[in-house]
């Protein structure tokens, strides 16, 4: 079953199917390991961000299943953080190193690529109990997919579309908000609300495709868009926290000026990249937008 809500379906059914397989395909990448423990960690949190943004388009109905659910789910994935971090903090130099601006300037940046590789070695031969750690969380992964059996939902078509209209309302009203903090002198912190926001966003596009399937994928296309530079934003963030908290990584400090160059000119240049389509996905208005999902949705099982 895809990523989706079926609106001629009974909700629960549909709602417990789509956790399943997000719950089924991290379990199963965790025990298998097709492509290494990292890959696997990394499939893994996908699933769990997926399931993380299910479970708050439902919130108003199973406040408790997912106030319990996201906290489960937020501690097994930090649980298995560090090392996967310490691989996307690699992905950021290289993306910089990419985008170099001159000869000089990449020669450096492959330097610090190396640095980061030879951080995430280090770390990686350091970290104990990754395999106790990688089985507790499968558990705990099974735990969380026994839990749907106790979650169900009002048979009720016309409740239902009340409460993905307001939770939509809730999630764009959330996304324009942080829209508006993230000019001027926004932070670091304002530009990743803004992507967390604009991720549930776009899962929900995903989530509810059926009602209007040509409409929602567009929208869903340019959301993906957005989160994708946003992303880039807050890596590169975190790369410079990185610099901040272990300078003694970077010996040369020629290498460190171009990198630090290098973050401040693509951070400019992708925030204000970000800005100008955010603009765009959130263009409509919350309340007019939920209003049009609630129609949609009980439109589509007529």
């Amino acid at each position: 079953m895809a990523y989706r809500i079926r609106p001629e379906a009974d909700f629960t059914d549909e709602f417990r199917s789509v956790a399943t397989e997000q719950l089924d395909h991290a379990i199963r990448v965790l025990e298998e390991r097709p492509d290494g423990a990292h890959e696997a960690i990394h499939s893994f949190r996908k699933n769990l961000k997926r399931l993380r943004s299910l479970y708050r388009l439902v919130r108003r109905e199973v406040s408790d299943f997912q106030a319990h659910e996201n906290t489960r789910l937020r501690d097994v994935a930090a649980s298995l953080s560090a090392i996967r971090d310490a691989n996307a903090l690699i992905g950021t130099a290289q993306y910089l190193q990419k985008t170099a601006r001159g000869k000089e300037e990449s020669e450096a940046l492959g330097r610090i690529v190396t640095i980061l590789e030879g951080r995430r070695d280090w770390m990686s031969e350091a970290e104990s109990g990754l395999e106790q750690r990688l089985v507790e969380t499968s558990g705990a992964l099974k735990e969380a997919t026994a839990a749907l059996d106790e979650v169900s939902f009002d048979s009720s078509h016309r409740k239902n579309a009340r409460m993905l209209a307001k939770s939509w309302r809730r999630t764009a009203r959330k996304a324009t908000a942080a829209l508006a903090a993230c000019h001027g002198q926004a932070s670091a912190d304002d530009f990743h609300e803004l992507r967390k926001r604009t991720y549930d966003y776009r899962l929900y596009h995903a989530l509810l495709r059926d009602v209007w399937p040509g409409a929602m994928k567009t929208k869903r296309d340019a959301a993906e868009d957005l989160v994708e530079d946003l992303g880039h934003v807050h890596d590169l963030a975190v790369l410079s926290e990185l610099v901040e908290a272990e300078p003694q990584l970077f010996t040369r400090n020629d290498d460190l000026t171009h990198l630090l160059d290098a973050i401040i000119f693509r951070q400019q240049e992708e925030r204000r990249r970000a800005l100008v389509k955010a603009e765009a996905v959130f263009a409509d208005d919350p309340d007019e937008e939920a209003e049009r999902i609630e129609l949609l949705w009980l439109a589509a099982r007529n």
